[in-house]
């Protein structure tokens, strides 16, 4: 019995490093609860946020959740003096971007890094996990699908957002999925 107890008091995900891109829709509040479903499986949790972001959640809140800095720019070394872009690449293991907005998809679609997020999915050689979330219009938009569909043709996971009430008053397509799902997805990537 007191071996079981030892078993299930090993974090799940300790020693694992886990690179978390946040950009800028209501739901990046969201993001903050799987940081710490993260953290507390034991992983090492670095955070990118768009300039977007910022506006609707902190910098601070990663960075107490996560006990790492959060970098502000992609030319400003914060760990790593080689580029931001190229360390964190390298550290991570996985790339979960949540949530994406439809500029966020586009921008992966087609190559564009125009800020460290971005510049980092170019970097990254690992699996990437992107969890969109927007208006169900948008989500419904044919370039939106098309940039998803381009997304999963390059190998990118996506976890479809869900649906039911959303931040502009409308029922539809457009939740990010939840942190539980999202936070599952990353344990199967990284099992």
């Amino acid at each position: 019995m007191n071996r079981k107890r030892e078993t299930a008091a090993v974090p799940r995900l300790k020693g694992r490093e886990v690179l978390l891109g946040v950009t800028g829709g209501i739901a990046a509040y969201k993001v903050a609860d799987l940081a710490s479903k993260l953290v507390q499986a034991g992983a090492g949790v670095s955070v990118v946020m768009t300039r977007s972001a910022r506006r609707f959640i902190g910098a601070t809140t990663f960075e107490a959740l996560t006990g790492r800095p959060v970098p502000r720019g992609t030319f400003a070394p914060v760990e790593h003096f080689i580029g931001e872009h190229i360390g964190l690449a390298r550290r991570a293991e996985v790339f979960v971007i949540a949530p994406a907005t439809a500029n966020c998809l586009a921008k992966l679609a087609h190559g564009l890094a125009d800020d460290l997020l971005t510049t980092l999915a170019l970097a990254f050689t690992g699996p990437v996990l992107v969890a969109p979330a927007m208006n169900c219009e948008m989500w419904a938009k044919p370039s939106v699908q098309r940039n998803v569909a381009q997304l999963e043709s390059d190998g990118i996971e996506i976890i479809a957002p869900g649906e039911g009430w959303l931040s502009c008053g409308q029922v539809g397509a457009g939740r990010m999925a939840e942190p539980t799902e999202i936070f599952e997805r990353i344990m199967r990537r990284l099992s």
